[in-house]
């Protein structure tokens, strides 16, 4: 059993980078809906720059490209985790507060939890933050 162990241990950072990656660009297109209309979501039609879902936006499309590229991963993750934990509380919680397949909030709690394991892990075999590590 230590054997098996040992052989999948060796995929654990590139694993890591692949849930950084794609937790990323799927995060990524929710500011893009926001702010750019791509995909295109109704209900964020006409939307304001200096409104929540405008800075919310912001966080969302500079944030996940930074998350998607690996760089600052531990802070902008950090930061990002926050957010998101922000955004369940209050969006979701008030509909159902336990019950995030009820109230809408399972996106929300799981960003936030990705990204905290993120912060707390790093970026895995594929951040920029090791290329940018090696050089100091």
């Amino acid at each position: 059993m230590t054997n098996t162990n040992h052989d999948l241990n060796r995929f654990q950072p590139i694993l890591l980078s692949v849930l950084r990656i794609t937790s990323a660009y799927m995060f990524m297109l929710h500011g893009t809906a926001k702010l750019f209309e791509l995909p295109h979501i109704g209900m964020f039609d006409g939307l304001q720059l200096v409104s929540i879902y405008g800075l919310a936006g912001i966080l969302e499309v500079f944030g996940g490209i930074l998350l998607l590229l690996g760089l600052f991963t531990r802070p902008v993750a950090f930061v990002l985790s926050g957010m998101m934990a922000v955004a369940y509380f209050m969006a979701h919680a008030a509909q159902a507060p336990v019950l995030p397949l009820i109230n809408g909030g399972e996106p929300a709690a799981l960003f936030c939890f990705i990204f905290l394991y993120i912060a707390a892990a790093g970026g895995g075999a594929w951040a920029l933050d090791n290329k940018l590590g090696k050089k100091a």
